[in-house]
């Protein structure tokens, strides 16, 4: 053992020196230096300058007469005023409004803070929750409390996780039926009514294969709205 790490020891001295002194005998030289490094800085700004600036003033130039509409945030108006936007989710205050999937952008929906809740699966607190953070055990209890519900009753994934940039403006279709019965109660209209709503503002699936069916949430609080300050009557509606 000791012959075979000594022989060991010798052959790599050798590379080494051996290493060493093809090294040195590299030549330095600046020319050769700067004919690399300035490639690399070029094609750095190069770059920058083109996806950066021109790309994205080509794609504004281009939009904007195109599709003023998206281009411009795909805002919502009423009388007038933004009262939204159909791609980023708010939150809505009261029983008489359907609400909105949970969210960990900010406190809650803020476009300048987007993000989920970097959570994965086998996270102990997506499901517990913490003491600032409610995890989907307490979202489907007050789920339940809120609507109604029973104890074990079965609850939509969507209202009780949160979504990769915390602004989906969406809820699946089983999320706003159960919700129907507290919209009707304090609307003063049918479930029926409520639900032939909801049915009638379900979105299929994008180019008909992406994505899931849903409803939009600003979209069916709008026209929830528009009945009762207008006036009309939904068919099937109680009157109160």
């Amino acid at each position: 053992m000791l012959l075979l790490a000594a022989a060991w020891y010798w052959c790599y001295m050798d590379q080494s020196e051996e290493l060493e002194e093809s090294w040195a005998r590299l030549p330095i030289s600046s020319a050769r230096l700067g004919s690399q490094f300035r490639p690399a800085v070029l094609s750095v700004l190069v770059l920058t300058v083109l996806t950066g600036c021109v790309f994205p003033l080509l794609l504004f130039a281009i939009g904007r007469p195109l599709f003023p509409r998206q281009s411009g945030g795909s805002l919502v108006r009423r009388g007038g005023e933004v009262v939204g936007s159909e791609l980023i989710g708010q939150e809505f205050t009261g029983s008489q409004y359907f609400q909105p999937r949970p969210s960990a952008a900010g406190s809650g929906y803020d476009a300048t803070a987007s993000g989920g809740t970097n959570l994965g699966p086998n996270n102990p607190k997506l499901v517990n929750g913490a003491a600032d953070f409610p995890g989907i055990r307490q979202l489907a209890e007050e789920y339940r409390r809120l609507n109604g519900l029973s104890p074990d009753a079965p609850v939509p994934i969507d209202a009780v996780t949160r979504s990769a940039s915390g602004l989906d403006p969406d809820i699946s279709p089983a999320n706003a039926m159960l919700q129907a019965p507290r919209i009707a109660r304090s609307r003063g209209l049918s479930e029926e009514a409520v639900r032939r709503l909801i049915a009638d503002h379900v979105r299929g699936q994008q180019l008909g294969f992406l994505g899931s069916r849903r409803v939009s949430v600003l979209d069916l609080n709008l026209a929830l709205d528009d009945v009762q300050q207008k006036g009309h009557r939904i068919e099937g509606a109680s009157q109160k």
